[in-house]
């Protein structure tokens, strides 16, 4: 009976964990992108490799910086309204308990449980650890493992430096002849990786999503190199 009880457990937690490997693609696939965008941008205006590295390190550092911040102030909020959650359950807990435990009895009759035995699962977590036992089947919060804004930002931080790494050194390393041609190769390659991975996570059809990674990358760097082109020209 108690092993049932804890059954959704695992289940939450490889949610979370899959969920943060979905950030971490999404956050490499948007320095690949945007690196690349801007990399090739500089090198259709100017042929000098120093102006490359320069706009490309910049763009690196301020999209990584730029993620880790946004995840940062975004996982805060989100952790002080659980904290808040909780704190107003632990309230709730303390001036009406013949409440609290009715409610949580109701949440496991609607799971298909009979009566008499969701009066007995809900006293016995609640006499081993209410505010656990309400939180989680209420809320969806374990108040042992809230959300870390730290973790989030430096995971963010670091899947956008790895994406970004990617087109940065694929139009350095290659001839000058040949910079344009490896890059976006490089990144439609990379982009087909990421899809398809973020796709397999969210057990969605691959081949649209795919599709959309790529075409969106294509996109981008079409335009950038445009108007670095544009720009090369007026200039000249």
């Amino acid at each position: 009976m108690t092993a049932d009880l804890t059954h959704d457990e695992p289940t939450g937690t490889t949610s979370a964990r899959l969920n943060w490997l979905r950030a971490g693609v999404l956050g490499a696939n948007d320095g690949i992108i945007s690196t690349a965008g801007v990399v090739l941008g500089v090198a259709a205006a100017t042929p000098s490799r120093t102006a490359v590295l320069v706009a490309g390190l910049a763009s690196l550092a301020a999209g990584a910086m730029s993620m880790a911040v946004g995840e940062y102030v975004s996982v805060s909020t989100q952790r002080d309204s659980e904290r808040a959650l909780l704190e107003r359950e632990r309230r709730e807990l303390e001036e009406k308990p013949e409440e609290e435990l009715e409610e949580l009895a109701g949440i496991y009759r609607a799971k298909g449980i009979s009566d008499d035995l969701a009066h007995e699962v809900a006293q016995q977590l609640t006499a081993h650890d209410a505010l656990a036992a309400h939180a989680e089947a209420e809320l969806g919060i374990d108040p042992d493992d809230l959300t870390n804004p730290w973790h989030a930002a430096w995971a963010s931080m670091v899947a956008f430096t790895l994406g970004a790494v990617l087109p940065l050194l694929a139009i350095l390393l290659p001839p000058a002849a040949w910079q344009v041609a490896v890059t976006v190769a490089a990144v439609l390659v990379a982009l087909l990786l990421t899809g398809a991975v973020s796709a397999h996570l969210g057990a969605s059809a691959k081949l649209p999503a795919i599709a959309r990674n790529m075409l969106g990358g294509a996109l981008a760097m079409a335009i950038t190199y445009g108007i670095g082109t544009l720009v090369g020209v007026a200039v000249v």
